[in-house]
């Protein structure tokens, strides 16, 4: 009794919708509510796409051209005399995959001119890790690394592609670099100490903060440019799986004690992916405001049916519908043009993003943002809940109109006019 109840109810709703007797004015508002919906849903999609596209893009780049993880010591002036300790206990961890000691440092550099430029530098070591967690051969574009001889004899250094740009400098071209860390006092003032390196190569990330700002050379190189010793700023290494760095750091920032402190990925970058995510919540609430004045359709066709139907009411009623039936046909009408239009807009936002993910024929200026096609990644998560969202509207659109219709007495919505 109850399904074909449940049956007669879908019969009248759709009835309803389609503007039967005459009611073309019906079927076209509701075409529009549908519509409204699908936009909104479609919208949704695409810019969320396209946001997490951004987010995933930039964490690549991050973990491709830097390690998951540093190791820091916070006594002794920040620097790491037992590094080769460090190194070997946390290549014992079963997570990690590789470990180096690096050096990080801020020095000015001039390549002849008058014109100085102040440049991270980095000193890393010589060894299948270190280019395993620097990523430096994956991103060279010209020339090679560090590590080898020159033709002048002078230790090698490899630069960013912006960097090069404002610098103006090429292969073989011969720069200073002047470091003040570890230099002491004098009567004149503090005296820099000086280094001066051959280009080798060039290196494009794609991030700004790399291609523009940094510079590499060998871990001795900087040893010696910074007066260190033996001693280098940390230890870096990378895990099997990104997403467990932060797993891993905590267990060996326990098991190294005092004074080590230990930095994942994440939290190196933590304000720019706070940035991203309050970005991609912000649009979403943004764009929901779409679906919501969509939904505004939803009540304004349902309420506009409930007075063109009156006396159907009536007469329904009077064979017997419950007040209850009434209000889920009015239900189901509204139901039925949220499904409809998430499951269009659904369509239309997935097949355009995945034309946008496999064409990229959207460019944007690689010198105003860190990538030069426009990303899109679509996270199931982000898809269900936009999906459900829609759905849940749009059926919060129904309770006014299905409450007003059920309300309807028999007696009174048959003498309607």
């Amino acid at each position: 009794m109850a399904d074909s109840s449940a049956g007669f109810e879908r019969y009248i709703a759709r009835r309803y919708l389609r503007g039967s007797g005459g009611r073309g004015l019906v079927s076209f508002i509701t075409v529009i509510a549908v519509g409204g919906v699908a936009v909104g849903v479609m919208a949704l999609i695409i810019v969320i796409g396209v946001l997490e596209g951004l987010q995933t893009s930039l964490r690549d780049r991050i973990l491709g051209g830097g390690p998951h993880a540093v190791v820091l010591q916070m006594d002794d002036g920040f620097r790491m005399t037992d590094w080769a300790g460090v190194v070997t206990a946390i290549e014992a961890d079963p997570d990690v995959v590789a470990a180096a000691p690096f050096i990080h440092t801020e020095v000015v550099v001039n390549a002849g001119e008058s014109y100085n430029k102040s440049i991270t530098l980095r000193g890393v070591a010589d060894s299948p890790s270190a280019e395993r967690i620097s990523g430096l051969v994956d991103y060279l574009v010209l020339g090679s690394s560090p590590f080898g001889v020159t033709e002048s004899d002078l230790p090698g250094i490899v630069v960013g592609r912006g960097l090069a740009s404002s610098l103006g400098l090429y292969i073989g071209e011969k720069v200073t670099a002047a470091s003040l860390e570890n230099t002491p006092m004098t009567a004149i003032g503090l005296t820099p100490t000086y280094r001066q390196f051959e280009v080798v190569g060039v290196f494009q990330t794609g991030l700004y903060q790399y291609d523009d700002e940094l510079a590499i050379v060998a871990l001795p190189e900087a040893q010696t440019l910074l007066g260190l010793g033996d001693a280098v700023t940390g230890v870096e290494f990378d895990v099997e799986d990104p997403w467990r760095a932060q797993q891993a750091a905590a267990r060996l920032e326990e098991s190294l004690g005092w004074p080590y402190r230990i930095q994942e990925w994440q939290e190196l970058n933590q304000s720019l992916f706070a940035a991203l995510r309050l970005e991609k919540f912000g649009m979403a609430i943004v764009l929901l405001l779409i679906v919501l004045v969509a939904s505004f359709n939803i009540v304004s066709t349902l309420v506009m049916l409930v007075s063109d139907r009156t006396r159907e009411i009536g007469i329904l009623r009077s064979m017997g519908v419950t007040a209850r039936g009434i209000g889920r046909v009015f239900t189901n009408m509204g139901l039925f043009i949220g499904i409809v239009g998430t499951a269009i807009g659904l369509v239309l936002g997935a097949t355009l993003a995945w034309a946008l993910a496999t064409f990229q024929f959207i460019s944007l200026p690689s010198n105003v943002y860190f990538i030069d096609k426009l990303p899109v990644a679509l996270d199931p998560l982000d898809v269900g809940l936009i999906v459900l969202g829609s759905i849940l509207i749009s059926y919060v659109a129904t309770l006014y109109p299905s409450r007003k219709a059920a309300d309807l007495t028999p007696v009174d919505a048959i003498r309607h006019e």
